[in-house]
């Protein structure tokens, strides 16, 4: 896919599990496993999908999945499979090494979000991508360095204190245009100052989604995950972008979904649905 200047590739950086009932809230276990089925522990199986941008100068990243810093116990936790897919052996796929890289964007600092933007070496933390700029909104980043005991456990620090430590992270204040082509629109019902990326010309608009749609299932208005920090605040936040998305005709980038990429939105007598699913871009 072409947006502007920008050629669009999927980077498939692995997949994990999380529990089924966390991830659609209030929503009951029959109607999500339909589309979700869960093992025998109740987790349902989530992408890392994360996304290259180039201009034949820059490219960008938008965020690093799980990474590689995790022990047995947590791969066990959370049944991290990096086997088939990771953002190394992605981007080898096409020809690029992390030190190819030129500007990662993380949406927030989540540690499915940004795990793989640092990485062991010699037993040191240092960034993974060593030529790349790293942007994040600033409030996240102050968030993340003093969460709440709710959300301590989703923002690990070995996964971006490095970024600061080695002057690589760049703090982006609100809804700032990152260039002619790139718009953060800034979400705070899952967590505070998530960044999603809409990605537009003047025929066609892409909404990197991170965590407020993170499946094509969470379309639905109700459909609110139970890591949310302010759903009530997620829920208006869904009902203006779905509208706009209608309205504008913009296709849904899912970064969680383990088979669909994006969807086009309708909206119906009963709510907003997903119209096209897309498996690829």
């Amino acid at each position: 896919m072409k947006i502007g200047k920008y050629k669009l590739t999927v980077i498939n950086s692995g997949y994990f599990r999380l529990d089924g009932g966390a991830m659609f809230g209030i929503i009951p276990k029959n109607l999500w496993e339909k589309t979700n089925p869960p093992d025998n522990q109740n987790r349902i199986k989530l992408a890392t999908r994360n996304l290259l941008l180039e201009d034949g100068k820059r490219k960008i990243l938008v965020d690093t999945g799980m990474g590689s810093k995790w022990n047995e116990k947590s791969k066990m936790i959370y049944d991290i499979d990096q086997q088939e897919y990771s953002i190394e052996s992605s981007l080898k796929k096409i020809n690029l090494n992390p030190e190819d890289i030129t500007d990662v964007i993380l949406t927030h600092l989540h540690f499915d979000h940004t795990g793989g933007s640092t990485k062991y070496e010699d037993g040191k933390i240092i960034p993974a991508f060593p030529r790349a700029a790293y942007y994040v909104q600033k409030k996240n980043y102050d968030w993340a360095m003093n969460p709440s005991d709710r959300d301590r456990g989703s923002y690990l620090k070995e996964n971006f204190s490095a970024l600061f430590e080695e002057g690589v992270l760049n703090f982006i204040n609100g809804e700032e245009k990152f260039d002619d082509e790139i718009d953060f629109l800034i979400v705070n019902g899952h967590t505070f100052a998530q960044q999603l990326l809409k990605i537009s010309d003047s025929s066609n608009t892409i909404l990197y989604c991170c965590d407020l749609f993170p499946t094509a299932s969470h379309i639905p208005i109700p459909y609110v995950m139970g890591y949310d920090l302010q759903p009530l605040v997620t829920i208006a936040e869904k009902k203006k972008i779905l509208l706009r998305a209608v309205d504008e005709n913009w296709k849904l980038f899912f970064e969680h979904d383990p088979e669909i990429v994006y969807a086009t939105v309708t909206s119906t007598d009963k709510g907003f649905k997903a119209s096209e699913r897309f498996d690829r871009l």
